[in-house]
Formats: C-alpha cells, structure tokens, sequence
C-alpha cells in the first residue's frame, strides 16, 4: 500500500474508534453487535486492515452513522459539496445530520437551515 492509502486507512480506523468510544462501546460490543471478531476489528482501528463495503455498512449501522460518513472521513470519497464545485467542504455537523437515520429529510434539512442561520448570526 502506498503512504496515502495508509493513513486513510489510519484515519478510518481512528474515526471508527472515537465514534465506538463516543458511543461507550468496548470492541468486544461492537464485534458482538457487527458479528465481527474482536482482533478484526482492532486491525481496523488501528488501520492494518481494509475493510470491505459489507463491514464498513456492518460498523456504520452499529455505531449509528452512514457509511457515506465513514468513506469522508477517510478521505475516500467527498460529501454532498464537494472540491470541484469551488464550496468548502460539508461541516462536520451537517454530515453528522444527514447521517443521521432517525431524522426525515424534512427535519434534516430543517436543522441544516437553522445551523446555516446561527453561523450567520455570529
């Protein structure tokens, strides 16, 4: 694997961490809940192992989280505004919203606007 490669590798897996700690999981829940073994998903965390599409969809419906979000985080692909179009890319807090899956888009974008007005308002 090449350098870049790794540390996105790296940065999932420290994602995939914070939010299993944020969560107050141990990895043996989150195996348990993904029906992952426990060393497998350490290597993940650590990022010694690439995970496929199936265990990346396994971990983000554990740690309630889209599997869009996980791939940004990594640096694997871009969010809804990306580079090319000249925007910055999404906060973190509206990738957080739209991962969201207990929210309707209604009330998605609702939180998004309203985020907008706050940061305007400052």
């Amino acid at each position: 694997m090449n350098e870049s490669w790794d540390t996105q590798l790296a940065t999932l897996g420290a994602f995939i961490r914070s939010r299993r700690k944020l969560a107050d999981l141990s990895l043996r829940q989150l195996a348990d809940m993904t029906k992952l073994s426990n060393p497998y998903l350490s290597q993940i965390e650590r990022g010694l192992h690439q995970p496929s599409v199936r265990v990346i969809q396994l971990i983000s419906d554990a740690l309630n989280v889209s599997a869009e979000t996980l791939l940004a985080q990594a640096g694997l692909i871009r969010q809804e505004a990306g580079t090319d179009t000249g925007q910055p890319p999404v906060p973190a807090v509206e990738a957080a919203i739209h991962g969201e899956e207990r929210l309707s888009q209604e009330q998605k974008n609702a939180l998004i606007i309203i985020f907008h007005g706050m940061l305007q308002a400052e």
